[in-house]
């Protein structure tokens, strides 16, 4: 006699089950158009005023401005608590395609100059830096749990595909097109983002925000940001999440993205084009991680994942820091692209599962705030690569961020590392 099927074992989810919810359907092709869109900008706007300008110092400024609005980041998170995450997304992506089109009419009027590219520029920094926050919070809103590491996986493909093909797109049209028509496609995807993030509203959204609005009115939007403040302090496993990503804002993500221009130039002695292959070997390990991540996202442990590919990624730059020739270092820097991105991917499912729906927006808000650690980051390794060059600088980064990653653990043990925590639910 056949036994019956076994119907307690979970049916494995799909790859594209994140799809089957409405909102998802229109929010992931609005998500990768603002991200194809960011990335072509700033190669077009960072080439126009190197060549403008012929001063590295107004391009540093230029690409300085891009952050401005870091620390704006948790007010947009109150906002997105208060009024909905999707009307505060649709309002910023509106100020991107205003933006993009008053650049544009300038181009095409000859009127345009590194004058008004750096006041734009100002202008969309203060906004930009919100935009990833508020669209893991709004994935965070309209997702399922059970589905919720599948739709961030693929989510973060158009951050990925983003930085190989947008970058890319954006030289060429600079290359063969003028300013004006290569904006005009810039503008053109915003707009798109800003179409489809409004027309992803869920039946029933008017009244849940009307309800928000009326409870959130109750307080002032600085008393929500004390709140959200405190909830982060007072929970164990947001302050050690929030811990975690400042070390490695501080150390990774240096050697990642910004140092990378002196390990092409300094290291391997290549040139402009030997960086652009570098980056975009690291965003294909990183879409690697997204792809690997849909299939199997549902049986892994976020937390355990974030410290152990946290660890991996850092292991990976020490031995890509200390290679010699591109053929050495590509492997490494695949494997560190890799586990950047299933440290990451896992970092913000554990987060949005594991605070207080009311708290979402400014969680993400506040999770945005770790970029700075950049800041002291970048400062302190130009102070050691003059000192003790850049290898040696690289593998002190991430042997220092292993040793603080082991105690961070340790001290949060319960929050991070035990089976049955939390943060560890499949």
């Amino acid at each position: 006699m056949a036994l019956p099927p076994d119907t307690d074992k979970p049916a494995r989810p799909s790859v594209l089950a994140p799809f089957s919810v409405r909102s998802f359907r229109f929010q992931w092709p609005a998500d990768l158009a603002a991200s194809w869109a960011f990335e072509m900008e700033t190669i077009i706007l960072g080439w126009y005023v190197l060549t403008e300008t012929r001063s590295v110092l107004m391009f540093t400024l230029f690409a300085s401005l891009q952050h401005l609005g870091t620390l704006l980041a948790p007010m947009f998170g109150v906002m997105g608590d208060r009024a909905g995450h999707r009307r505060v997304l649709v309002a910023m992506r509106t100020v991107y395609a205003t933006l993009a089109l008053t650049l544009m009419t300038l181009a095409y009027n000859g009127l345009l100059t590194p004058t008004f590219v750096l006041a734009i520029a100002g202008v969309m920094g203060l906004v930009r830096p919100s935009d990833i926050g508020m669209r893991n919070a709004l994935v965070g809103a309209t997702m399922p749990s059970e589905k919720l590491m599948g739709a961030m996986s693929i989510q973060r493909t158009t951050q990925d595909t983003a930085k190989i093909a947008g970058a890319l797109t954006g030289a060429g049209l600079v290359a063969l097109l003028s300013i004006g028509a290569a904006y005009t496609v810039v503008a053109s995807l915003y707009i798109l983002s800003a179409t489809l993030t409004f027309k992803g509203t869920s039946p029933g959204a008017a009244q849940r925000r009307a309800a928000m609005t009326t409870a959130a009115a109750r307080a002032s939007p600085l008393a929500d940001l004390r709140a959200g403040m405190a909830y982060v302090w007072n929970t164990p496993l947001l302050l050690a999440s929030m811990s975690l990503a400042f070390l490695l804002n501080c150390t990774a993500f240096p050697m990642m993205h910004a140092l990378m221009a002196v390990m092409a130039k300094n290291i391997y002695h290549t040139d402009q084009t030997g960086l652009g292959y570098l980056v975009a070997i690291g965003g294909f390990g990183a879409l690697m991680s997204s792809v690997l991540m849909s299939r199997i996202g549902h049986t892994v442990r976020p937390a355990r994942m974030v410290i152990i590919f946290s660890a991996g990624w850092l292991l990976s730059l020490m031995c890509f820091v200390n290679t010699t020739h591109p053929a050495m270092g590509i492997p490494f820097l695949l494997l560190a692209g890799l586990s950047q991105g299933l440290s990451q991917i896992s970092m913000a499912t554990m987060l949005i599962r594991n605070c207080d729906e009311k708290f979402r927006g400014r969680i993400m808000g506040i999770r945005m705030l770790a970029i700075y650690g950049n800041i002291p980051g970048l400062l302190l390794a130009g102070w050691l690569i003059q000192r003790i060059d850049y290898p040696l600088t690289g593998t002190l980064y991430g042997a220092t961020a292993l040793i603080l990653i082991v105690a961070l653990t340790a001290r949060w043990r319960t929050q991070l590392w035990q089976r049955d925590a939390a943060a560890n639910k499949r």
